[in-house]
Protein backbone atom coordinates (compact mmCIF):
# COMPACT_ATOMS: atom_id res chain seq x y z
CA UNK A 1 0.00 0.00 0.00
CA UNK A 2 2.83 2.40 0.92
CA UNK A 3 4.56 1.66 -2.37
CA UNK A 4 1.30 2.32 -4.26
CA UNK A 5 0.80 5.68 -2.47
CA UNK A 6 4.39 6.75 -3.20
CA UNK A 7 3.96 5.79 -6.85
CA UNK A 8 0.80 7.89 -7.12
CA UNK A 9 2.54 10.87 -5.49
CA UNK A 10 5.45 10.61 -7.92
CA UNK A 11 3.09 10.28 -10.88
CA UNK A 12 1.12 13.35 -9.77
CA UNK A 13 4.30 15.34 -9.22
CA UNK A 14 5.66 14.42 -12.65
CA UNK A 15 2.36 15.27 -14.29
CA UNK A 16 2.21 18.64 -12.54
CA UNK A 17 5.79 19.39 -13.55
CA UNK A 18 5.06 18.46 -17.15
CA UNK A 19 1.93 20.62 -17.13
CA UNK A 20 3.82 23.58 -15.68
CA UNK A 21 6.55 23.14 -18.28
CA UNK A 22 3.95 23.03 -21.05
CA UNK A 23 2.28 26.16 -19.67
CA UNK A 24 5.63 27.93 -19.61
CA UNK A 25 6.50 26.78 -23.10
CA UNK A 26 3.13 27.95 -24.42
CA UNK A 27 2.90 31.41 -22.87
CA UNK A 28 1.54 32.80 -26.14
CA UNK A 29 -1.12 30.97 -28.09
CA UNK A 30 -2.50 31.18 -31.60
CA UNK A 31 -5.26 33.79 -31.60
CA UNK A 32 -8.73 32.45 -32.34
CA UNK A 33 -10.40 33.88 -35.42
CA UNK A 34 -13.66 35.77 -34.79
CA UNK A 35 -15.09 34.20 -37.97
CA UNK A 36 -14.89 30.92 -39.87
CA UNK A 37 -11.95 30.30 -42.20
CA UNK A 38 -14.18 30.69 -45.27
CA UNK A 39 -16.08 33.76 -44.03
CA UNK A 40 -13.90 36.39 -45.74
CA UNK A 41 -14.06 34.82 -49.22
CA UNK A 42 -13.72 35.90 -51.95
CA UNK A 43 -11.63 38.80 -50.60
CA UNK A 44 -9.43 36.36 -48.66
CA UNK A 45 -9.95 32.69 -49.47
CA UNK A 46 -10.28 29.84 -47.02
CA UNK A 47 -6.99 28.42 -48.28
CA UNK A 48 -5.16 31.68 -47.60
CA UNK A 49 -6.66 31.99 -44.11
CA UNK A 50 -5.67 28.41 -43.28
CA UNK A 51 -2.11 28.99 -44.49
CA UNK A 52 -1.68 32.52 -43.18
CA UNK A 53 -3.28 31.98 -39.78
CA UNK A 54 -2.85 28.27 -39.22
CA UNK A 55 0.69 27.92 -40.56
CA UNK A 56 2.53 31.26 -40.71
CA UNK A 57 1.13 32.79 -37.53
CA UNK A 58 1.35 29.50 -35.65
CA UNK A 59 5.01 29.35 -36.63
CA UNK A 60 5.68 32.82 -35.22
CA UNK A 61 3.89 31.89 -31.98
CA UNK A 62 5.91 28.69 -31.59
CA UNK A 63 9.17 30.47 -32.35
CA UNK A 64 8.45 33.25 -29.87
CA UNK A 65 7.61 30.83 -27.06
CA UNK A 66 10.86 28.98 -27.63
CA UNK A 67 13.02 32.10 -28.00
CA UNK A 68 11.92 33.87 -24.82
CA UNK A 69 12.60 30.96 -22.48
CA UNK A 70 15.30 31.93 -20.02
CA UNK A 71 15.45 35.53 -21.21
CA UNK A 72 14.31 38.82 -19.66
CA UNK A 73 11.18 38.55 -21.82
CA UNK A 74 10.03 35.19 -20.47
CA UNK A 75 7.27 36.76 -18.35
CA UNK A 76 6.73 39.96 -20.35
CA UNK A 77 3.56 40.81 -22.24
CA UNK A 78 3.61 40.92 -26.02
CA UNK A 79 3.63 44.72 -26.40
CA UNK A 80 6.56 45.05 -24.00
CA UNK A 81 8.54 42.47 -25.97
CA UNK A 82 7.86 44.33 -29.22
CA UNK A 83 8.90 47.66 -27.71
CA UNK A 84 12.12 46.46 -26.08
CA UNK A 85 13.48 43.45 -27.97
CA UNK A 86 15.50 43.15 -31.14
CA UNK A 87 16.74 40.47 -33.50
CA UNK A 88 14.86 37.21 -33.83
CA UNK A 89 12.80 37.77 -30.68
CA UNK A 90 11.56 41.09 -32.05
CA UNK A 91 10.87 39.61 -35.48
CA UNK A 92 8.66 36.87 -34.08
CA UNK A 93 7.00 38.99 -31.39
CA UNK A 94 6.31 41.72 -33.93
CA UNK A 95 4.71 39.29 -36.31
CA UNK A 96 2.55 37.76 -33.59
CA UNK A 97 1.27 41.20 -32.57
CA UNK A 98 0.88 42.36 -36.17
CA UNK A 99 -1.13 39.32 -37.14
CA UNK A 100 -3.27 39.44 -34.01
CA UNK A 101 -4.28 42.98 -34.96
CA UNK A 102 -4.65 42.01 -38.62
CA UNK A 103 -6.94 39.01 -38.26
CA UNK A 104 -9.23 40.68 -35.69
CA UNK A 105 -9.78 43.81 -37.80
CA UNK A 106 -11.82 41.96 -40.44
CA UNK A 107 -15.42 40.82 -40.60
CA UNK A 108 -17.59 39.23 -43.31
CA UNK A 109 -19.99 42.10 -42.54
CA UNK A 110 -17.28 44.76 -42.79
CA UNK A 111 -16.73 47.54 -45.28
CA UNK A 112 -18.12 51.04 -45.54
CA UNK A 113 -16.38 53.70 -43.54
CA UNK A 114 -15.75 54.53 -39.88
CA UNK A 115 -17.85 56.93 -37.86
CA UNK A 116 -17.54 59.30 -34.93
CA UNK A 117 -14.16 60.55 -33.73
CA UNK A 118 -12.16 58.28 -36.00
CA UNK A 119 -13.90 59.51 -39.15
CA UNK A 120 -13.45 63.11 -38.01
CA UNK A 121 -9.75 62.51 -37.40
CA UNK A 122 -9.34 60.89 -40.83
CA UNK A 123 -11.09 63.78 -42.56
CA UNK A 124 -8.97 66.28 -40.63
CA UNK A 125 -5.76 64.53 -41.68
CA UNK A 126 -6.56 63.71 -45.31
CA UNK A 127 -9.56 65.85 -46.27
CA UNK A 128 -11.86 62.90 -46.89
CA UNK A 129 -12.11 59.18 -46.23
CA UNK A 130 -11.61 58.53 -49.93
CA UNK A 131 -8.36 60.50 -49.94
CA UNK A 132 -7.20 58.50 -46.95
CA UNK A 133 -7.91 55.25 -48.78
CA UNK A 134 -5.86 56.41 -51.78
CA UNK A 135 -2.93 57.43 -49.57
CA UNK A 136 -3.09 54.19 -47.62
CA UNK A 137 -3.15 52.08 -50.78
CA UNK A 138 -0.24 54.08 -52.20
CA UNK A 139 1.80 53.48 -49.05
CA UNK A 140 0.95 49.78 -49.11
CA UNK A 141 1.75 49.20 -52.77
CA UNK A 142 4.87 51.37 -52.59
CA UNK A 143 6.46 49.48 -49.73
CA UNK A 144 9.42 47.58 -51.18
CA UNK A 145 9.60 43.92 -50.28
CA UNK A 146 7.78 42.52 -47.24
CA UNK A 147 6.18 44.55 -44.50
CA UNK A 148 3.12 46.41 -43.29
CA UNK A 149 1.22 49.64 -43.84
CA UNK A 150 -0.42 51.01 -40.72
CA UNK A 151 -2.95 53.61 -39.75
CA UNK A 152 -1.63 54.78 -36.40
CA UNK A 153 -2.36 57.46 -33.83
CA UNK A 154 -0.01 59.51 -31.68
CA UNK A 155 -0.63 60.35 -28.02
CA UNK A 156 -2.78 63.33 -29.04
CA UNK A 157 -4.98 61.29 -31.37
CA UNK A 158 -3.40 62.64 -34.55
CA UNK A 159 -3.48 60.04 -37.32
CA UNK A 160 -0.55 58.98 -39.50
CA UNK A 161 0.11 56.42 -42.20
CA UNK A 162 3.23 54.47 -41.28
CA UNK A 163 5.17 52.07 -43.49
CA UNK A 164 7.07 49.32 -41.67
CA UNK A 165 9.36 46.74 -43.21
CA UNK A 166 9.27 43.07 -42.23
CA UNK A 167 7.88 42.73 -38.65
CA UNK A 168 7.74 46.44 -37.87
CA UNK A 169 4.96 47.93 -35.76
CA UNK A 170 4.18 51.60 -34.94
CA UNK A 171 4.52 50.77 -31.22
CA UNK A 172 8.28 51.09 -31.60
CA UNK A 173 7.77 54.74 -32.59
CA UNK A 174 5.50 55.51 -29.65
CA UNK A 175 2.37 55.24 -31.78
CA UNK A 176 -0.81 53.19 -31.40
CA UNK A 177 -1.52 50.78 -34.30
CA UNK A 178 -5.14 50.95 -35.47
CA UNK A 179 -5.34 49.26 -38.86
CA UNK A 180 -2.68 47.21 -40.63
CA UNK A 181 -2.46 45.84 -44.16
CA UNK A 182 -0.05 42.92 -44.52
CA UNK A 183 1.99 43.13 -47.73
CA UNK A 184 4.04 39.98 -47.20
CA UNK A 185 3.38 37.79 -50.22
CA UNK A 186 1.95 34.97 -48.10
CA UNK A 187 -0.98 37.29 -47.29
CA UNK A 188 -2.25 37.45 -50.86
CA UNK A 189 -0.27 35.37 -53.36
CA UNK A 190 -2.58 32.35 -53.41
CA UNK A 191 -5.55 34.54 -54.32
CA UNK A 192 -3.99 37.42 -56.27
CA UNK A 193 -0.54 36.17 -57.38
CA UNK A 194 1.59 39.31 -57.85
CA UNK A 195 -1.37 41.73 -57.96
CA UNK A 196 -0.77 43.37 -54.59
CA UNK A 197 -2.70 46.52 -55.51
CA UNK A 198 -5.84 44.54 -56.42
CA UNK A 199 -5.68 42.69 -53.11
CA UNK A 200 -5.38 45.92 -51.14
CA UNK A 201 -8.40 47.49 -52.84
CA UNK A 202 -10.50 44.46 -51.96
CA UNK A 203 -9.53 44.55 -48.27
CA UNK A 204 -11.67 47.64 -47.64
CA UNK A 205 -14.73 45.41 -48.16
CA UNK A 206 -13.99 43.41 -45.01
CA UNK A 207 -12.52 45.99 -42.61
CA UNK A 208 -14.49 46.02 -39.36
CA UNK A 209 -14.44 49.73 -38.58
CA UNK A 210 -16.07 49.20 -35.19
CA UNK A 211 -12.95 47.29 -34.10
CA UNK A 212 -10.66 49.99 -35.48
CA UNK A 213 -12.70 52.69 -33.74
CA UNK A 214 -12.35 50.83 -30.42
CA UNK A 215 -8.58 50.77 -30.87
CA UNK A 216 -8.57 54.52 -31.48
Amino acid sequence: MLILILSLVLLTTNTDTQTNNNDRNMKFELIKLPYSTDALAPVISKQTIELHHGKHLQGYVNNLNNLIQGTEYENADLETIVKKSDGTIFNNAGQVLNHNLYFTQFSPNGGGKPSGKLLTAIETAWGSFENFQKEFEAASTGLFGSGWAWLAADENGKLLIVKESNAGNPLTKGLKPLLGFDVWEHAYYVDYQNRRADHLKELWKIVDWKVVEQRY
